[in-house]
Formats: structure tokens, sequence, C-alpha cells
């Protein structure tokens, strides 16, 4: 195609490059003991430190924080005839032709942008791993690329922002992702192809992308997604994101949902091969993150975007959600969850086998807002009270009990009500159980009916103790349940956990 043609004459000066990276790929992934096809991924475990974590932060910073309107998709729907991003943009900034997206790029400095503060605010958070986004939708990489002229090093801020951050989250001993969102790129700027727009400008088609029309007859079935993906975008795809793992050598990798549109997937099994064998030279083995059926289900990690599971799974999961609302970015007059929301979400993942990845957006000067500093640090603080509950547990024989469910799948964790004291979420490391409690009992005793002495295998509990509470409890073994006598005086907030062991 003539549009997929221009691009690939705009980004020929980097040919060279790509071909040594993606040479590079082919020897590595065709060598280890991950081969790319999908049968080989089938003994792919899950490493423990990740097991481990349970709690991470995922980071969208990039261009589209500048205007700071609508959300994080703003560059594709200022280009939407229509969309009410579209008709903000024409009325602050004027026609298409004039100011597009890439004029933003000049206002984006990241003046104030501490990586240091940034990692010493997520160790405090609790976070055991960070995820920022190296490059989202929108085609500019955060990071130092050789395959572009488009980076944050080269242009904006004239930083490597991601690289920085990299080394700073290494050096409070958090593990480090990198999210790739570039796949989506190939088609993320498509409504500048029906309209007049700087995106059929051949001076930016190394920036804007190929910008192919969007053709899936189901939204959210990507086997009936038609879209064009040359095999020169899908090579490039591969380059860039092995680039990633060379520089920066990620101990995770987090997709977003377009990686398994089936033109994608023969260029994403080689890329896990290569990923795979490359990251178990220099230690544990690399996860990625994959949504949907984006990926076979033992070879990699499933993410559930917003969402939950109603019961526990089989394999390591995770969810991500993020501590906004409405943007995965940065936008002005956001609104926010609670550390008490953030909370009873990770514990409910915690129990069914999963992690949770919570996601800020930072403003585009490089300051986080005092309001989302604030929600973390209250969860960092509830986590250095309660965190043996959670950090290095596993799930029990069942996730939990009480009155409450959460709606399960993508897009309903926040149609979860209110939780109540009968609700209990069940975490276990080793001999020890853990019962989280979801709200402090006004009647002065938790009952937990799992552990009554009327169950059928039931075992005789030898002592209960309250995290971040140092006086003893009392309580009683009866047949509808463990009756636990709680303090007169709350000495905690948000969720409490009893730490159980058996005769």
């Amino acid at each position: 195609m003539a549009i997929d043609e221009a691009w690939q004459k705009a980004s020929s000066r980097y040919d060279k490059q790509r071909d040594d990276i993606l040479a590079t790929v082919q020897r590595v992934s065709a060598a280890g003991p991950f081969q790319p096809d999908w049968q080989s991924f089938s003994n792919y475990e899950v490493p423990e430190w990740y097991k481990d974590a349970k709690f991470g932060i995922f980071i969208h910073w990039g261009v589209y924080s500048v205007p700071a309107f609508g959300s994080e998709w703003y560059p594709r729907e200022m280009y939407l005839k229509g969309s009410e991003i579209n008709k903000h943009h024409l009325a602050t900034y004027g026609p298409l032709t004039s100011f597009g997206y890439k004029d933003f790029i000049p206002m984006f400095k990241a003046e104030k942008f501490d990586p240091q503060a940034w990692a010493k605010l997520f160790k405090e958070s609790g976070a055991r791993y960070v995820v920022p986004v190296f490059e989202h939708h929108d085609g500019f990489a955060m990071y130092d690329s050789d395959l572009s002229d488009w980076t944050a090093k080269k242009m904006g801020p004239h930083r490597d922002v991601d690289g920085e951050l990299a080394a700073a989250i290494r050096a409070e001993g958090l593990h480090l992702g990198a999210s790739s969102h570039r796949i989506e790129h190939d088609w993320f700027l498509d409504g500048g192809r029906n309209q007049d727009s700087d995106v059929n400008d051949p001076k930016y088609a190394d920036f804007y992308g190929p910008a192919h029309p969007r053709i899936d007859a189901n939204h959210d079935v990507l086997a009936e997604d038609w879209t064009y993906v040359s095999p020169a975008y899908a090579r490039d795809w591969v380059a860039r994101n092995a680039e990633i793992v060379q520089k920066y050598k990620p101990d995770l990798i987090y997709f977003d949902w377009w990686i398994g549109q089936p033109s994608v997937r023969p260029y994403l099994a080689q890329f896990a091969a290569y990923y795979y064998n490359e990251s178990l030279k220099h230690g544990a083995v690399g996860i990625i993150n994959y949504k949907l059926v984006d990926m076979e289900a033992h070879s990699a990690v499933l993410d559930i975007e917003r969402g939950q599971t109603s019961s526990i799974l089989p394999v390591t999961w995770q969810t991500d959600t993020s501590v906004s609302n409405k943007s995965w970015g940065y936008i002005e007059s956001d609104t926010f969850k609670t550390p008490s929301f953030i909370i009873h979400q990770l514990t409910d993942v915690v129990s069914k086998n999963g992690n949770l990845l919570m996601n800020i957006g930072p403003r585009s000067d490089g300051t986080i807002p005092d309001e989302v500093q604030q929600i973390l640090l209250g969860v960092g603080s509830w986590l250095k009270v309660n965190g043996d509950a959670i950090y290095g547990t596993r799930p029990w024989s069942v996730f939990g009990e009480g009155p409450t469910k959460v709606k399960e799948g993508s897009f309903h964790d926040t149609d979860t009500v209110p939780y109540t004291p009968q609700d209990f979420r069940f975490t276990t490391k080793g001999a020890t159980l853990y019962a989280i409690e979801m709200e402090w009992p006004a009647n002065g005793e938790a009952v937990i009916q799992a552990l009554g002495s009327g169950k059928t295998g039931a075992r005789s509990v030898r002592s209960v103790s309250l995290l971040g509470y140092d006086s003893k409890l009392s309580f009683t073994q009866k047949p509808d349940g463990l009756h636990i006598q709680t303090p007169s005086i709350n000495p905690g907030r948000y969720a409490y956990a009893y730490k159980i062991s058996f005769e």
C-alpha cells in the first residue's frame, strides 16, 4: 500500500540498525530453550519473584500529557471528526494542518522530572516492580531509541527519561518492567487520513506511521480484525521491542491487546522466544503480560484490564487499573480511587493468585499530583503493617467468604459494591493462614465461617494474632466458625489481617 511504502521510505535511514537487531533476534530465538513456536512455550514457568511481588506501579506518561484533556487517546481522537477531543483541539489549537500532534512535542519538557524521587515514592507505596510505558500508541519513544528520530532523548525533554527512571528504580531494589504499545500505532492515527491534516504530510510519515484504516468486523474479537499490517512494520515492531530488551534488560514486558491480531502472531512468537532466551542469560526468565487470548495460556502471564476473576486461577495472573478514574495519562480535573479501594482490590486479587499493577499519570512537567502521591503512600502505610499477608503468599483452598462478589472480566473493577465485616480474603505462607477482614466489625467480634469446627476436615486453631496489634486475641472455634474477639479500639485502617496457626 502507498501509505505503508511512505512510512517505510521515511524510516529507511535506520534500516541497517534495524537489520542488525533482527539478525540478533533470529539467532537468539533459534538457539535457546525457547523456540519461536507456541508449543515450545508450554514449559514456561513464571519466576518466583513475580509470584511474590503482588503489587506494581504502571506509568502512562508521554506527549499526551501536554493537552491534558480527555484521555491518553488524545492523539487518536483529535483526528476523529466530531469527537469531543477533536472539537476541543480545533477550538484550542486550530486546524489539524497547522497544529497536529507533533506540535505538542516541544511543549513536553519534563523540566521537573526527578527519577530518584519517583522511585523513592514507588518504594514507599509498597510496590515491588515498576512498569513505565516506553512507547504508547502515539509512536513517541520515551527512551533513547536508535531506530527513530521521534524520541524523548532527541526531542522534547532531550533526556532518556525511561532510561533514567530504570536506573533509579533498580537503585531502590525494585524490578523493572517495560510497556510497549507500538503495535497499535499501525492504525492509531487513521482518522487523519480522512481529512486535511499533518498525518498526510510525507515529512512526518516516520512519526505518524502507516496510519492504516482500522478494519474490524467485531471490535471485541481480534480474529475478525482485518487491518493491514505489513511485514516491514511487524519486523520493525520486533526490532523496537528487542532494542528495549538489549538496552534496558527489563524483567517484564507488558503488551496491550493488539499483539493478538492474526498478522502479528508469528512475529510475537519470535519476539517471545528471543526475550525469554535473552533474559535467561542475565537471571530469571522474563515475563510477558498479555490480554484476552493474545497468547497461549501457559506461554506468558494473563492481564485482565480493569478487572478481576471470581475464583482462584491455577496460574499466576495480573490485573491492571489506574488510580485515576477517567484516564490512564494525566488530564485536568480527573477523579481518583481511594487507598481503601486499592487495598481491597489488591487483597481480592492476591487471594485469587493474582498481582495488581496500579497506574499513575504524571503531568507533562514530570510532577506526580500530590493527591496521587498521598493515595500511594496510604497504600504503602497499610502494606508496611500488613505486608506479611500479601507478599510471598499463595492462595488457600478457597479465596474467601462473605456476601460481596466481584463482577468477573475486564472493565468491571469499579462495579464491586462496598465490602462488609463479613467479607474475608485468605492467603497462605507455609503453614500460616492469613484471613483479611475487609471492614472492621462494629460488634467486637470477627467470625470466619470457613474455620468452623463443624466443617469437613476442620483443623484446630492454635493461635490468632492481628497484624499491627501487639496484644493477644481471644478466640473460640465453634461449629459455625472461628469467633475472634477484636480490640475495643480499631487498631488500623482499610482492612485487617489475622494471622492464624493450627495445631
